[in-house]
């Protein structure tokens, strides 16, 4: 008898155990399954989101850029000479406001174009740039405007129309300078 009480409480010792071992999974489980995805997925969106992923377009475009006789620098690199930046002035707009409450966007932008012809057509039809990106950005709310998917948006919206308003000039990028909202 003596021997079955004591193997019943060693059964009962390896339960305990089993339990024991067995939440100390679930903290584990729940961090490799929950945990590490989320980190890995994150990451992989802030990849995205910073150009990363770009790299194999640009270095595409560059040895296309090669074999129809793109230019070299001293130091065997890609020259970017011909690249060009034009200022659009300042603008202030009122933003769309739901509760009547005066809100005010600031923004300084600069253009990025192929090279200095460009650049010149571009700035004769500065004024259609300007009213389409004015009467573009007068239709905007403040929480259009709110984090990195916003901005992203308010950059290719603002690209679409310059390239809109300046064709057959394709402008390659915007660039934001300054963007206040009061």
């Amino acid at each position: 008898m003596a021997e079955g009480q004591v193997n019943a409480s060693l059964d009962v010792e390896d339960e305990s155990e089993e339990e024991d071992e067995g939440g100390g999974l679930d903290a584990k489980k729940l961090i490799l399954f929950a945990v590490i995805p989320l980190l890995i997925i994150g990451a992989g969106a802030g990849a995205y989101f910073m150009g990363v992923f770009d790299k194999g377009d640009e270095t595409q475009q560059h040895a296309g850029a090669d074999a129809h006789g793109g230019e070299k620098d001293k130091h065997g690199g890609d020259a970017h000479a011909g690249t060009a930046f034009l200022e659009i002035p300042d603008m202030i707009v009122n933003l769309s406001s739901s509760d009547g409450q005066p809100r005010y966007l600031r923004l300084k932008v600069q253009l990025e174009l192929k090279d200095e012809m460009e650049k010149a057509s571009v700035e004769k039809v500065m004024p259609r740039v300007v009213d389409q990106f004015q009467t573009y950005l007068r239709e905007l709310r403040v929480r259009d405007l709110r984090g990195s998917a916003g901005i992203y948006r308010l950059q290719m919206e603002l690209l679409s129309r310059v390239n809109a308003a300046a064709y057959p000039v394709e402008v390659q990028d915007v660039l934001f300078q300054e963007i206040l909202i009061q």
